[in-house]
């Protein structure tokens, strides 16, 4: 078989645990495309839409490697491109191992590499000491929407920010289970209780209000890892942030557990363990992680293709004389 391989399949995370889930899994918005062959299923591409947005994300993309799988995993993309093009999709996202021909594939179709994510994995999500008491963290709310785009626009190189595209709106949905800013793991974050906490800079008065980082988490309801994702202003340590997203992941699982023990449920479950993002450019972030328990476990590329034109809006110029 032949896939996107996202991410190596290794101990308790693989693909098979990530992002092969039942049909029961699906929603109404998805999409699922089969390849036929003289009566045989030979592929398939399962699509995540996202409609408040227009976006197509490409979850799956297999076929069995009997020597044409490159033209059927072609071919489903060609489709599903057509499709999207009847259906309103405007961006099209999709992150793979850079291997198997998946990103040749992929560029063929007219999509363009920007960036690369290291996947770091935590085989267990043991809290560390960080409260967050006194450290400026919080619950992100809809009036740090301006405040977080600064912080993400600081963190992020001004390509990859004009094409991602996020809006004031897209922030303001902040920790209530919208999955901005996305990653190569955004497909998974739907079947997690989601969470975001802000870090302001203490050295800013109020009423101005500067974050120097955001901690956005995700408690698995179903058998995968937990989600922690940081984005962080490159001048600042984000080691108590860190802190207190693995603190606070902890605390709602043991929530839970109490909650299936007062429940009468004996079915322990096997430790999930965590699993975060980091994108090339947000260095030293992935060695602060690393101090933290994770390791990497995977490198894959993101791939994004646009099909709306983005026309600049009419401004005055400066009148000059002869």
């Amino acid at each position: 078989m032949r896939t996107l391989g996202l991410p190596v399949a290794t101990g308790h995370v693989g693909v098979f645990g990530l992002f092969r889930l039942p049909l029961s899994a699906f929603v109404p918005g998805d999409l699922l495309y089969v390849y036929e062959d003289r009566g045989r299923i030979t592929g398939l591409a399962r699509i995540e839409r996202d409609s408040l947005r227009d976006e197509w994300t490409v979850v799956e993309l297999d076929a069995i490697d009997d020597g044409t799988a490159g033209d059927i995993r072609f071919r489903l993309v060609q489709r599903l491109l057509r499709d999207a093009s009847k259906r309103g999709g405007i961006r099209f996202h999709v992150a793979c191992a850079d291997e198997g021909t998946n990103v040749e594939l992929f560029m063929q179709a007219g999509f363009a590499r920007y960036g690369e994510e290291r996947i770091l994995y935590r085989p267990t999500a043991a809290a560390e000491q960080g409260d967050g008491a006194g450290s400026g963290i919080r619950a992100a709310v809809p009036l740090d929407s301006v405040a977080l785009d600064k912080l993400y626009r600081s963190a992020t190189p001004g390509p990859v920010a004009r094409l991602e595209d996020y809006h004031l709106h897209d922030w303001e949905r902040q920790g209530n289970h919208w999955r901005v800013p996305r990653s190569s793991l955004t497909p998974i974050l739907r079947f997690a209780d989601l969470e975001a906490y802000v870090e302001e800079d203490p050295n800013v008065p109020a009423p101005d209000c500067v974050l120097t980082g955001l901690c956005q988490i995700g408690v698995a309801k179903e058998d995968q890892p937990h989600y922690i994702r940081i984005i962080n202003r490159p001048e600042h340590d984000p080691s108590q942030l860190i802190k207190f997203g693995l603190a606070t992941i902890a605390e709602r699982t043991r929530l839970r557990r109490l909650d299936r023990a007062a429940s009468a449920i004996r079915s322990p479950r096997p430790e999930r363990g965590l699993i975060s993002v980091v994108r090339t450019y947000e260095s030293p972030l992935d060695r602060r992680l690393e101090e933290h328990g994770f390791r990497q476990v995977a490198s894959v590329s993101l791939l994004m293709k646009e099909i709306a034109l983005r026309v600049k809006e009419p401004a005055f110029a400066r009148a000059a004389t002869r």
